[in-house]
């Protein structure tokens, strides 16, 4: 199934406070430089604060662990679990469709889906309150057929209760999750034939509907703030657990930031002293800034056609040209500083190390061909 971004996306995205806190807090299980761990965590926070994920919140997350976006949106898109459209601003119903649930009426329950949300999975209800798909066996078919609907099971669904129960939650009521026939667990229908001895003393439902239901957050969306944010991985002294016991000295667990924000703070850092502070000697020991090459004037020859290098479509030439880049030399001179700073300049973090511009911006510069430009040449990619 192919799985693209969604086509309308918001302009912005942001963490709830208390949800950056739980992020945060997230990065610091990971050693240095390996934050990127976190990103299935993180993704996963992100959906269930607004429902869905949408291109800003990848790239927030992306930002928060200093990772190339593209690589973000390929854990993204790779998951089912991750909603890339917007789904019910109430609940997003998941029905079972596998073998057991098939045979016992999943079909009666995707067509309440069509009738009473959208005819089409993943599309929004009129109201906007709902949104459906069937997914693939979700583990509870002595209860078939069923539905995840948030963060809980409903089992043991007919279509007129099933019905009923997204009437219960358009009108602003939480249904109680687990067997809806009366079940307590997955028993048989007749009752218990072993192990009657439990069944005394139990608790109204079981033990995850009885949770779910003192929670009362079945289709509640998480805004950080449920519970404390806990790291027992870190101890009362600030020291990553583990640390001593491999014989390192112990060292305070480092409060991440964002990628965004340490790269400010570095830039900040970075920044020359005014004029009235630099003394003559500091201005004979500073060494000179190397100009990036993007801003090295274009060969007296003219413009090369950019659009050789596999990778660059018309678009990106625009956007190379108007960053001073017109040639392949420009580019076959390009250091790690400098693609770190077009990669800003374009918008796409890793797509120039990816396609590997610079290797052939040498090939092109010098003469030489490569495949991908003898395409180029037939006419076989681009058509101005």
């Amino acid at each position: 199934m192919l799985r693209r971004l969604y086509h309308e996306q918001p302009e912005s995205f942001a963490f709830t406070d208390a949800n950056q806190s739980w992020a945060e807090s997230q990065i610091t299980k990971y050693p240095e430089g390996r934050q990127a761990s976190a990103v299935i965590p993180l993704l996963w926070r992100a959906q269930e604060q607004e429902g869905w994920l949408s291109k800003p919140a990848i790239e927030a997350v992306a930002d928060l662990l200093d990772m190339a976006y593209i690589r973000v949106l390929e854990v993204a898109s790779f998951y089912f679990m991750f909603q890339l459209q917007p789904v019910g601003s109430v609940a997003h119903i998941q029905i079972c469709g596998t073998t057991s649930c098939m045979i016992c009426g999943a079909e009666d329950l995707v067509a309440v889906c069509k009738e009473k949300i959208a005819n089409k999975p993943h599309e929004l209800s009129a109201d906007g309150k709902f949104s459906w798909e069937e997914v693939e066996c979700l583990g509870a078919c002595t209860n078939a057929p069923m539905a995840q609907i948030g963060k809980d099971y409903y089992e043991d669904l007919t279509a007129d209760g099933f019905a009923k129960m997204l009437d219960e939650m358009s009108a602003g009521k939480v249904p109680t999750p687990g067997p809806q026939n009366g079940r307590y667990a997955s028993e048989p229908l007749s009752g218990l034939t072993s192990l009657t001895e439990y069944d005394s003393g139990k608790t109204q439902y079981n033990a995850s509907a009885q949770l779910a239901t003192d929670i009362g957050d079945t289709i509640k969306r998480i805004d950080g703030t449920e519970v404390p944010i806990l790291t027992p991985w870190i101890g009362k002294d600030g020291v990553v657990a583990g640390r001593a016991a491999e014989g390192q000295p112990p060292e305070p667990a480092p409060t991440p930031k964002p990628a965004v924000k340490q790269a400010e703070e570095a830039k900040k850092a970075e920044k020359p002293k005014t004029k009235k502070a630099e003394t003559a000697e500091t201005k004979a020991e500073k060494p000179k800034a190397k100009k990036p090459a993007a801003k090295k004037a274009p060969a007296a020859g003219g413009a090369d056609d950019l659009k050789q290098l596999k990778g660059v479509g018309p678009a990106l030439e625009k956007k190379l040209h108007d960053n001073g880049v017109t040639t392949f030399a420009q580019i076959a001179a390009w250091n790690a500083e400098d693609i770190a700073d077009m990669d800003d300049k374009l918008s796409f973090k890793g797509r120039i190390e990816r396609d590997g511009w610079v290797d052939q911006a040498k090939l092109l510069a010098a003469g030489e061909d490569t495949e991908f430009s003898k395409k180029v040449a037939k006419g076989d990619v681009y058509k101005d």
